[in-house]
This record gives structure tokens, sequence and C-alpha cells, in this order.
């Protein structure tokens, strides 16, 4: 534990902290979730709306599911949106980027001119032109916002290689012999790998709420699976008789964007120190 504190700091630390939770959460919501039938989307219409209590301690939804039981089975969803939504952006453009800085030239010009077609629209609106082309859906909501992401990994990967391919080692493999995919695989990729990953706990949270985002407008996942962005919209129609019903979903993924973004910096301060100390 303390040489966690000193690795990540205490803000690190409790951010770490409430992520794993969520996680656990996550994994664990139909044991943990009191009323776990209602968490994946059974109604109890003789509970509608009851506020917050010691039977539903974050009270009830319009259909008097559990708005607790629904968070937890949300947080399934949601947390997998994000790090997919991450995940796929770096499938996409991790090769890109390191196509374009190791071999440079035409082949550089080509993709950075294509990266650049896709950052010169708003994110958050090409992400839901895209929503609405593909139909509303889980797998949907994860394809439109992985592809308005992709561009930025794809010209950080690029900025590492470039100055990763004049490294000696690299011009002594390529002397060597070495193919171009052995050169990539073997000696660039894995020295990219700490900043795309600190890039990525960073990006985590931006992703969730663009995913929540698409939820909110209809574009994302459908009833009756539990989602955060969902649920917000849902009790906007109640808002603010009905407080419950969008505040706690909507605190939820305020904590749990806060907590990626807290621990994303943690670990870039830490790069950080680790360059200066090896410097």
């Amino acid at each position: 534990m303390k040489k966690l504190v000193q690795r990540l700091g205490w803000p690190g630390t409790i951010a770490l902290a409430v992520v794993v939770l969520f996680v656990a959460a996550a994994i664990l919501a139909p044991w943990i979730a009191p009323y776990p039938a209602q968490g994946a989307g059974a109604p109890n219409v003789v509970a509608k709306l009851q506020p917050p209590s010691a039977a539903y301690w974050l009270g009830t939804d319009h259909l008097g599911r559990d708005i607790l039981s629904r968070i937890l089975y949300a947080t399934r969803v949601s947390l997998t949106n994000g790090v997919l939504i991450v995940a796929f952006s770096l499938l996409i453009g991790l090769p890109v980027g390191l196509a374009a800085g190791y071999f440079g030239g035409w082949i550089d010009e080509a993709l950075m001119r294509g990266t650049d077609v896709f950052l010169a629209f708003p994110a958050l609106l090409l992400a839901v032109l895209m929503a609405a082309a593909l139909g509303p859906g889980f797998l949907n909501s994860i394809i439109a916002v992985a592809v308005t992401w992709w561009p930025w990994y794809a010209r950080l990967a690029r900025a590492e290689v470039l100055v990763l391919r004049g490294q000696p080692y690299v011009e002594a493999a390529r002397l060597a012999g070495v193919s171009h995919p052995r050169i990539i695989v073997r000696h660039i990729l894995p020295a990219t790998g700490r900043p795309l990953t600190v890039q990525a706990a960073l990006d985590v949270g931006p992703a969730l709420l663009t995913a929540a985002a698409l939820s909110f407008l209809g574009l994302g996942v459908l009833p009756p699976t539990a989602d955060w962005g969902q649920m917000v919209d849902a009790g906007r129609k109640f808002f603010p008789a009905r407080w419950w019903y969008s505040a706690m979903p909507g605190m939820t993924i305020f904590l749990v964007a806060l907590a990626f973004s807290v621990l994303g910096d943690a670990l870039r301060d830490r790069k950080g120190g680790a360059a200066r100390a090896s410097a």
C-alpha cells in the first residue's frame, strides 16, 4: 500500500480504489444487487417512483425498479462500453500511427491526411451522426465513438515512433537486415506502450461520458438493459420532483469519469517523473 501511494500519490491511489470498486461491482452485480431481477429489467409497479428509503436505498424508477440494482447492472454495460471504445480506437489508430511514423514519406502523408479528415469534424457530432446511421445498440455505439477517436491514437503513436526510429538500437537492427515488421513489433511497439497506456487510462472517462451521451439521446444501449445515460434520460421526465431518478446515475457517471481522469493524471505524472529520473 505504501509503495502504491508513493507511485501514484493519494489522489491516484483513491482513484484506483474507486475504479477497482466499480469493476468489482460490475462483476458481482447479480450477487450484490438488492433486487437482481429488477436490475436486469423486471418491473415492480407497486413501488413506482419511491424516494430513497431503507427498502430502496437510492429510490425506484417509473417502473418500480430499484435504482441501486439498476446502477449496479448498468455498471457492467457502461464500463465495458468505455473500455471497448478505447480498445477499438487503439486497434485502429495504433497500426496507422506505427506505419506513418516508421515508413514516413508518401505513406505518412497519405495516412495523416486521412486522419485529418476525421479530425476536421467535432468528435461528439460525428459520433452522433455515426450512431444515427448505424442505429441504436451496444456494439453500434462503441463503433460510432471509436471511429471518432482513433485519429488521436494514430497521431500519438506516430509522434512516439518519429523519436524511436532514429535510436541506435533501431538503426542497428535495420543495418543487420531485420525486417521492418519485426523491428516494429520487437523494438518500437513495446516502447510506445507507456504513453499509450496513460492516454488510454485518461480516455476511459471521456469514453464513458460520450457513450452515456449517446444513450441519453436514445442512440446507445436499448431498454430493458440498464445503462447510466439511459437512466438519466428516463429520469429527466420526472425531474425535479423525483430528483433521485436522474441524480443517482448522473452522480455515478461523474464519479467514475473523475476517477479515471485522476488515475490517468497520476500515471502521466509518474511517467514524467520516471523520464526525469532516467535523464
